[in-house]
């Protein structure tokens, strides 16, 4: 029940649907009790006028035959049973109403008595100054003729009221569909589609608040597309100093000087390099952000991998790790660019985080999705509590050593995704353990 009060308050197309119900049942209902009373009344009317007609059939010349009783192989519907009775005029003897079973004491007009044990509606009317006739029907045979007559007067409310119901629901449905439709569009958006919502279709009264929403996302779009820029000339300008800086440190590492302080130039050297690694990928992701889609071509991936590898080798060959490209040639229409750049922060990270004399291997093969690209180590894994943590811009994961910025994996689904893929991780496949990262392409077009 709380559930429901809480989606009934979230909800306005609920909240609209359930009263408007409530509505429609309660005049249903106050409807339906009114026909009944109505119909009820009416029907026991109609009953009161045939017994006035079946008195009105009488007269002097034609008089009721006493004591006639019906055969017993007359068939006689027990509704529609009358007792008629001749009666002496009020304060003559009542012999004759005694016989008949009628009370003695009748005046004339409609009354309710009981005779036999049974309740009548009895109707009396004067012949004559000399008789009466009575004219009786059983007060439970009428109230059980009014009471079906009343209920097929209800039927229309029951067949109706639930038609009705259904047609309320499905209208209120369809009438919120192009919001429910503008808000499923929106949902499936990435982070960083920040286009306007279509106005078309939208109700009236919704329009307001979209054209709201609209310029929110606009102020965010010029918000976003600001810090992108400052990051860009930010890591811009710094580039500039620390390669001087690096420099510096290069030529005072040639200088004589004491082993101790040999060792503080070279710590400094790699605090260097390290703020230069940041820098760039700082670059890479302001770029990845900001820049639009570049133009596509089919490139050879056993191309990509031996460009890349050409780069990364000084640092494969330092840490002795055994890297190699296996499967078949595959080729994907893809901007080279941007690939190129994804295979080289994939592969990095794969380097950076294989212990010493590890090995890492690289593939492609087509599937039904696509072009699968997969880069797998037997380094130490990822725990899959971090698996979607690590698409985060600078997230790091705790305990690691390795030196690195936090933005290659993102800059890495940015890319993809602009690209019409994704990115998955899971458990190494080929080794006991370590990390698998494919990513998902379209396949290129004959």
């Amino acid at each position: 029940m709380d559930g429901f009060r809480a989606r009934l308050n979230d909800s306005l197309r609920l909240r609209l649907s359930f009263w408007l119900l409530v509505i429609i049942v309660g005049v249903a209902v106050v409807g339906g009790v009114l026909s009944f009373v109505l119909t009820y009344t009416e029907a026991n009317q109609v009953q009161d006028d045939m017994l006035r007609q079946t008195a009105a059939l009488f007269d002097a010349q034609h008089l009721p035959a006493p004591n006639t009783q019906p055969s017993g192989d007359t068939p006689i519907d027990p509704e529609a049973r009358l007792r008629v009775a001749l009666l002496p005029p009020p304060g003559a003897a009542s012999q004759t109403a005694s016989r008949t079973g009628f009370p003695p004491n009748l005046t004339d007009g409609l009354q309710t008595r009981v005779m036999d044990g049974d309740t009548y509606r009895i109707f009396v009317t004067a012949l004559n100054s000399k008789q009466r006739i009575a004219v009786a029907q059983q007060t439970a045979i009428r109230d059980e003729t009014a009471g079906y007559s009343a209920l097929l007067g209800l039927l229309p409310f029951l067949v109706l009221v639930p038609l009705l119901l259904l047609a309320v629901t499905a209208l209120v449905r369809r009438v919120f569909a192009p919001v429910m439709v503008a808000a499923a569009a929106v949902d499936r958006r990435s982070e960083r589609d920040l286009q306007a919502v279509s106005l078309d279709g939208l109700p009236e009264e919704i329009r307001p608040f979209v054209a709201a929403i609209n310029r929110l996302l606009g102020r965010v779009a010029d918000a976003m597309t600001m810090q992108q820029r400052f990051i860009a000339a930010a890591a811009h300008e710094l580039r500039s100093p620390l390669t001087a800086l690096s420099l510096q440190a290069e030529r005072l590492g040639g200088a004589a000087m004491s082993d101790d302080a040999r060792t503080r130039v070279r710590t400094l050297r790699q605090g260097i390099d390290r703020n230069r690694l940041m820098l760039d990928q700082l670059l890479s992701y302001a770029r990845a952000q900001s820049m639009p889609a570049m133009p596509t071509s089919v490139v050879s991936v056993h191309d990509l991998f031996r460009r890349v590898l050409a780069e990364l080798m000084p640092l494969v060959e330092d840490k002795q790790i055994d890297i190699g490209v296996s499967g078949d040639d595959i080729h994907v229409r893809a901007a080279e660019v941007e690939l190129t750049t994804v295979l080289r922060n994939l592969i990095a990270n794969a380097v950076h985080y294989t212990s010493p004399a590890g090995v890492i291997d690289l593939r492609a093969v087509q599937t039904t999705r696509g072009v699968a690209i997969t880069v797998e180590d037997n380094g130490p894994g990822l725990d899959p509590a971090e698996r979607e943590r690590v698409f985060e811009p600078f997230y790091r994961g705790l305990g690691t050593e390795v030196v690195g910025s936090g933005l290659g994996l993102s800059i890495v689904r940015t890319l993809v995704e602009q690209m019409n893929g994704h990115v998955e991780l899971a458990d190494a496949a080929l080794f006991a353990c370590g990390l698998r990262v494919t990513v998902i392409l379209p396949a290129a077009r004959a």
